[in-house]
């Protein structure tokens, strides 16, 4: 499956309790959801380009899953039912500007700040005796390992989290759903190369570079 044209990227914010707490946020009572641009969407390879005068530009890692049908307020019982592939893409955030703004739109929105990967079919890695629940996300910066972390460790779990969204809008196949970052974030800089695995599914590495002042 090519990278789907999706009507809304959606995002959980603070769903591991080891990344809320290395920012000082408390854990969320109830999913905490933003969006991201569908424009913000960048392929393996792509340059990730820093704005200027956006500050700290940090990698999140993630594991991402598309929409496979129309869904509309459904249970948790049926949320895997409602997916169709599984991806790794990248969350990157302007933390300063998150910091500022108070909301994150801008923050997460520059262009170039979703990477994504390949999407697999979930069907597919079933037949593999692969259980997408324990799905693993692992960063790389400059070949480090900076992020690893579990689907079995999310506060709030897909299924919840598909549901819980289906509660307050339809989702539309090719809509992607991100699951939220395991602790190690930080900063990237010109020059440096991030990727993000999802061991068994595949991975996304990026160049990052600055974004010329001039362009549009």
């Amino acid at each position: 499956m090519r990278l789907p044209h999706p009507s809304k990227i959606l995002c959980v914010g603070r769903n591991y309790l080891d990344h809320a707490r290395e920012l000082g946020n408390e854990a969320p009572t109830e999913p905490l959801f933003f969006f991201k641009p569908p424009s913000a969407l960048v392929a393996d390879g792509d340059s990730i380009l820093l704005p200027p005068g956006a500050g700290r530009v940090d990698f999140e890692g993630e594991v991402a899953f598309v929409v496979g049908r129309r869904t509309q307020d459904i249970s948790a019982s049926e949320g895997w039912m409602a997916l169709s592939h599984v991806l790794p893409m990248n969350d990157v955030t302007a933390r300063d500007l998150q910091r500022k703004d108070g909301q994150w739109t801008r923050a997460k929105g520059f262009d170039t700040f979703a990477p994504a990967g390949t999407p697999v079919a979930l069907d597919e890695l079933r037949r593999q005796g692969v259980d997408p629940a324990r799905l693993r996300v692992e960063t790389r910066v400059n070949g480090e390992l900076r992020q690893s972390g579990s689907l079995e460790d999310l506060l709030f779990p897909v299924p919840e989290l598909v549901a819980w969204i289906s509660g307050v809008m339809t989702l539309e196949p090719g809509d992607l759903l991100l699951t939220g970052t395991p602790a190690g974030v930080g900063p990237l800089e010109a020059g440096d190369e991030v990727e993000v695995r999802i061991p068994g599914v595949g991975g996304v590495r990026n160049p990052v570079r600055a974004r010329p002042s001039g362009l549009a």
